[in-house]
């Protein structure tokens, strides 16, 4: 078993050097780009909102292939962008735009690290036992079982978007289940957030530095920490779930 990791690993090695340093890379960036860009959204929601308003024809457009292009280059958080689409388009419209978008926002991630990667990466996975049990369980199994799995992969709100597209484009798991899951697994999330976003523009505030100042720090914490603890709520059930589909990964 040693030699054949230290096989699979000097393969992985010889194989495609810079696509393994790309790989890396790309990890990286997608790991600290989008929180830092998340930020910077959301405090700019007053005059992105406003472009987007001045645009009634084309700003749904616009949202749409935005949310598409920068979640899946590793730009911009799901997260935020959805907050952005329930606070100029309301909790329905918005949700449907954020989910257009996380939804090719995800095939974008899933055929750039494929390119990237070039299947290089797997061998790497293969030789750490879980890594090699998960990835078989996600490429190997029946589409119906991919599309279950990958789910609920995504269903809790802390699940990196852009990781892991690079982790699913990496292994090889096939296009159509992942994105059909992908977009039932986040579906409940982003409902979420919109519908949060809708409420608190329905304020008339102009932005968030305004809602703070019209509901003051007690109101936004209420609001806050219950759309936390709706979070929470999701993440419990989907640990459960990944727990009994054993791909829960127990600290040690």
């Amino acid at each position: 078993m040693i030699d054949q990791t230290k096989q699979l690993i000097d393969r992985f090695h010889h194989l495609a050097p810079w696509r393994r340093k790309a790989v890396f890379v790309l990890g990286a960036l997608w790991l600290t780009v989008p929180p830092l860009m998340g930020f910077w959204l959301i405090a700019q929601l007053g005059p992105v909102g406003d472009w987007l308003r001045e645009r009634p024809e084309e700003g749904l457009t616009i949202f749409i292939a935005v949310f598409a292009i920068t979640s899946g280059f590793g730009v911009l958080p799901t997260y935020a962008q959805a907050i952005l689409g329930g606070w100029v388009f309301g909790a329905t419209t918005g949700s449907a735009a954020a989910m257009c978008g996380l939804t090719a926002g995800a095939a974008i991630g899933l055929f750039l690290a494929r390119f990237i990667s070039g299947g290089a990466i797997i061998a790497l996975v293969d030789s750490n036992p879980r890594g090699a049990v998960i990835r078989k369980a996600l490429v190997e199994a029946s589409q119906g079982r991919t599309f279950f799995l990958i789910a609920l992969l995504r269903l809790p709100p802390n699940s990196p978007f852009a990781i892991a597209n690079l982790a699913m484009g990496a292994a090889g798991v096939r296009p159509l289940p992942m994105l059909a899951g992908t977009a039932i697994g986040m579906l409940p999330r982003t409902i979420v957030t919109c519908a949060f976003a809708a409420t608190a523009a329905a304020t008339g505030a102009h932005d968030i530095q305004e809602l703070v100042v019209d509901k003051g720090w007690i109101g936004l914490t209420i609001g806050i920490a219950t759309l936390i603890v709706v979070m929470m709520i999701i993440a419990a059930i989907a640990r459960k779930a990944l727990k009994r589909a054993g791909l829960m990964v127990e600290a040690k």
